[in-house]
């Protein structure tokens, strides 16, 4: 229920898999593993986002933009075991909580469509979210700064994420094998729930209005900013 649960939020707000399903993951087995191991359904269930939304993406923008953001998450997940801390985690809870009431509130400062602002956007989105381990938020936080139609804001940021899947599942495959292994039944299973999900939010998000829409991925990067706070404080 809750990989279904959360294939429909991604599909919707373009994350949420990650943000959803990682805690869930964690009951059973170490964040470290857990993370390799929801690789899998989070690269299907993105895979598939994408072929149905593919002519929805904003070329200009995921030329640099999500090209940045997909080498930016990839450095700063790299640099997660030494840079990692509670005070990052804070501060992008922050900055999510804030993007989420700006929404809220239509409080929002649109960002410039040039190349500098997508260039500057998706590094620094990217190196963030590497960084704490929780990209697609902080990624579509950046995406609403451009003001994208719901579509290709989605479909923007499902390209962009999938760059950084096939980039990381070789290797956690290669680092987490063993675990990945043990626990086949179980991220099949999640696999089965985000396809299922996915095919219930795609039709979703053409149905709903812009105007009702960023309140909605707003109310969303609320609710992930305010867990971020909690999980820092555990």
């Amino acid at each position: 229920m809750a990989s279904v649960v959360a294939g429909a939020v991604a599909s919707v707000s373009g994350f949420g898999i990650g943000s959803l399903l990682t805690p869930v993951l964690m009951l059973r087995m170490p964040a470290a593993d857990a993370v390799a191991v929801l690789s899998i359904p989070h690269a299907l269930a993105t895979g598939i986002r994408w072929l149905r939304l593919r002519p929805d993406v904003d070329r200009p923008t995921f030329r640099q933009f999500g090209v940045a953001s997909a080498a930016g998450g990839l450095a700063g997940a790299a640099l997660q075991s030494q840079l990692a801390s509670t005070i990052l985690t804070v501060v992008l809870g922050t900055l999510l909580v804030l993007a989420g009431t700006t929404e809220l509130l239509r409080r929002r400062v649109p960002l410039p469509r040039t190349p500098f602002w997508r260039l500057a956007g998706g590094v620094l989105s990217g190196l963030f979210g590497g960084l704490v381990g929780n990209q697609g938020g902080i990624r579509a936080a950046a995406l609403l700064g451009f003001d994208l139609p719901p579509r290709q804001l989605v479909a923007t940021a499902t390209a962009s994420a999938l760059l950084v899947d096939a980039a990381r599942v070789p290797i956690y495959l290669l680092s987490r094998g063993e675990a990945i292994a043990a626990t086949v039944p179980l991220w099949l299973i999640a696999c089965a729930g985000v396809v299922i999900g996915t095919f219930i939010g795609v039709p979703v998000l053409g149905r709903i209005p812009t105007s009702a829409y960023r309140p909605l991925v707003g109310a969303l990067l609320l609710v992930l900013g305010i867990s971020m706070f909690a999980a820092a404080a555990l």
